[in-house]
């Protein structure tokens, strides 16, 4: 591990300003990915800006909806009786991901920052574009299990390895952050990037910007939804696939329909034509067929994980299936029902 210096922030602006003398600072907060990675070596920050005493820690009321502070912790946010109520989707995606130690470690703005935990770039001794731009990607055509066949680029084929991020792409969170231009929102779409010919940035945060809260909007999804997570093994691994799947029913009619895939893409990945083909049709195994079809036909798949797409169309089904009848995949029987 390198040598960093250490500055304690005790407000925004005061964190904001730490960073912005140091290109090569961090936030640090729960720590429960950069630290790993700068044991590995592969984040080398000359300057830890501890953000852990900032006033972000709150889930209230707002417009409406809920507003998450940054500093939240996933534990938090998964047992808060409003999120479980009016959000289910969310409380479930984050108790299916990580480990009880660790869901109250990091926080909620930690985890839309996570890196990638592609094999290579954790391998300071192989190349990758998301570690040096230009020098490779040795998962194209190497070991590609694990790795993305939505939105992948010549430059890298990684995905986003969060579980809530997949909720709150489904959900249509905002996200609120701050920074030396001052404040603005991003809407949850456009906070995460796809590779292109620039892998190296996992989000749309200018530099020096920092989560100071995420936004779920009025519209609350508490009745017909399911966080479906396919894996390697039943505790503590990233998706293979997942499925956030959320609907509104008129009868047995589908009148508003949200579906958001983890463990495929850089980011959390929607197909907005496979929801709107599900809206007005009715809620059974044909429609979900149909949009899982479209969703799929848009995959690239390396030899490795060509295995995903039929995963993935299968799990949208189920999940679809899920939701549709009100009963979600349950967090403690991790057994797919």
């Amino acid at each position: 591990m390198n040598r960093f210096d250490y500055v304690r922030a005790g407000t925004v602006a005061e964190a904001v300003q730490a960073f912005a003398g140091a290109p090569d600072a961090r936030f640090i907060a729960g720590g429960t990915n950069l630290v790993d990675l700068m044991k590995y070596d592969v984040e080398r920050p000359g300057r830890l800006v501890d953000i852990t005493r900032l006033p972000l820690t709150g889930i209230e009321e707002r417009d409406g909806g809920l507003r998450l502070g940054a500093l939240a912790t996933n534990a938090d946010v998964a047992y808060d009786a409003r999120v479980r109520e009016r959000y289910p989707l969310l409380a479930n995606a984050i108790l299916a991901g990580a480990s009880a130690q660790l869901r109250n470690a990091a926080s909620t703005g930690g985890n839309l920052l996570q890196r990638t935990r592609c094999y290579y770039f954790y391998d300071t001794a192989t190349p990758c574009n998301k570690r040096e731009p230009g020098s490779g990607c040795p998962a194209i055509g190497g070991v590609s299990r694990i790795h993305a066949i939505f939105g992948t680029s010549e430059h890298c084929i990684a995905t986003h390895p969060s579980d809530m991020c997949v909720a709150l792409a489904a959900l249509e969170a905002v996200v609120q952050v701050a920074g030396p231009a001052g404040e603005r929102s991003i809407p949850f779409a456009e906070f995460h990037r796809l590779p292109g010919d620039a892998p190296e940035r996992d989000t749309n945060l200018a530099p020096g910007e920092i989560v100071v809260a995420v936004d779920l909007p009025a519209r609350d999804f508490g009745q017909n939804v399911t966080y479906l997570k396919l894996r390697d093994r039943l505790s503590y691994a990233f998706a293979l696939v997942s499925v956030a799947a959320a609907l509104e029913l008129d009868g047995g009619t589908i009148r508003t329909a949200r579906l958001a895939l983890g463990g495929v893409a850089h980011k959390p990945w929607r197909n907005a034509r496979a929801e709107a083909l599900l809206v007005g049709k009715p809620a059974e195994r044909a429609s979900f067929q149909a949009a899982a079809d479209l969703v799929v036909a848009e995959a690239k798949p390396q030899a490795g994980n060509a295995f995903k797409v039929e995963l993935a169309r299968r799990a949208i089904v189920r999940g679809l299936e899920q939701a549709a009848a009100g009963t979600p995949q349950s967090i403690t029987d991790k057994r797919i029902q």
